[in-house]
């Protein structure tokens, strides 16, 4: 049986009650009964590293430090290396793995090394040889992850399982003061000198008046990098303007309408990925000459010198007998049916979320009555002009 809601209310009361008194009783506790021999360990000694080249091989340097009051019997120190970089050669006493995206973190590498071996209050340490990475042909912006802990951090669950690595074992020596770190993970920029071409594709429709025609039009990173956005970089956009005298039937995916022109979004950056954006447009009235343009958004993209590409064109060539057709009307028309699905397609659209289509079920039975009058009173007056006729003769 459900608990009435006041009941759960009560419940509630009771809980914070019962908490508020167990803090109380934590404060009580005496402090002889506080542990003030737990280690508190943190990670440094890597600076960031500008001007990889991709192929090249470098050292992870990194020291470990304890600032609590007691020894750490056992430490992990793991390693975390973005999709550009990898090892170059792990020691057996570490454990590798490959982790795929997920939860807004990207594909990287992992080795967690575990130095069995205690780790005493106010000693600086530094793994014996620092482990090595190399730069990948797609490396750009790539970032490592150093972190430090007195418990095994254990294998991720979205990753492969774990290998040792295959070099000899290291373990931790006593280094020279400074280079200390601060806390007990640290993200750390590593820069490679590398190009990405970020290019678009247009497209050339052909069709005659009132017929529907799909439009394709493509986002695509030829490389040879992949591009890891950074805090405070803009996100890349394509920017679509369609030809004049056409109108919107079905929306690319990931496309947002955006004044007169629509603003799309890519699932990846990754060498090589793609972006198809499928629309399906009316052509509504014969313009002369019209043309439309797929083209990449303005934000500094050092690494994309190549900007011949950036933009594409979208012709149209009407056919038929030359009727203007409709006088054309917003860009963005609509697909002529109530209520219509916000779901994607198979062709990787979806419907246009500003059509008259999006206003809901009550659109289309107003016009449809108001059609029905025109109707009704188009009848009535020929009854009355047939009665004329007859009264005359």
């Amino acid at each position: 049986m459900p608990i009435p809601p006041h009941n759960r209310r009560a419940s509630r009361a009771a809980v914070a009650a019962l908490g508020a008194a167990g803090l109380l009783a934590l404060a009580a506790v005496p402090a002889a009964f506080a542990d003030e021999t737990a280690p508190e360990l943190v990670v440094g000694g890597f600076e960031p590293i500008d001007g990889v080249k991709p192929g090249s091989v470098f050292d992870l340097p990194a020291t470990v430090a304890n600032k609590g009051t007691g020894p750490a019997e056992k430490v992990w120190v793991s390693y975390s290396v973005t999709r550009g970089l990898d090892f170059a050669e792990v020691p057996s006493n570490c454990q590798v793995q490959h982790v795929r995206p997920y939860d807004e973190m990207p594909e990287r590498w992992t080795a967690a090394c575990a130095f069995d071996q205690a780790v005493e209050p106010g000693v600086l340490y530094t793994p014996e040889r620092p482990l090595r990475a190399k730069a990948l042909d797609r490396a750009l912006n790539e970032e490592v992850r150093l972190r430090v802990g007195a418990d095994d951090p254990g294998a991720d669950d979205n990753g492969t399982p774990p290998v040792a690595g295959t070099a000899p074992a290291v373990k931790l020596v006593e280094g020279q003061a400074g280079g200390e770190g601060s806390a007990p993970v640290v993200d750390v920029p590593v820069t490679a000198v590398n190009t990405a071409d970020y290019q678009v594709t247009g497209a050339a429709l052909k069709g005659s008046v009132g017929e529907t025609v799909p439009m394709k039009v493509k986002f695509t990173n030829a490389g040879p990098a992949w591009v890891m956005p950074r805090a405070g970089d803009r996100a890349v956009s394509v920017r679509i303007t369609l030809p004049a005298g056409t109108s919107v039937v079905k929306r690319g995916q990931f496309c947002q309408a955006k004044g007169k022109a629509y603003v799309c979004g890519m699932r990846s950056l990754n060498e090589g990925s793609q972006e198809t954006y499928t629309f399906q447009l009316k052509i509504d009235r014969r313009v002369a000459d019209a043309k439309g343009s797929v083209a990449l958004s303005t934000e500094a993209r050092p690494f994309d010198p190549n900007k011949a590409n950036d933009k594409a064109d979208i012709t149209l060539d009407v056919t038929g007998a030359g009727s203007t057709g409709s006088t054309g009307g917003p860009t963005h028309g609509w697909d002529g049916s109530a209520g219509a699905s916000s779901s994607t397609g198979e062709d990787g659209t979806t419907p246009n979320g500003d059509t008259l289509a999006d206003t809901g079920s009550s659109t289309l039975p107003i016009t449809s009555a108001a059609a029905a009058a025109v109707v009704t009173g188009a009848g009535a007056l020929l009854i009355v002009r047939r009665r004329r006729t007859r009264s005359l003769s």
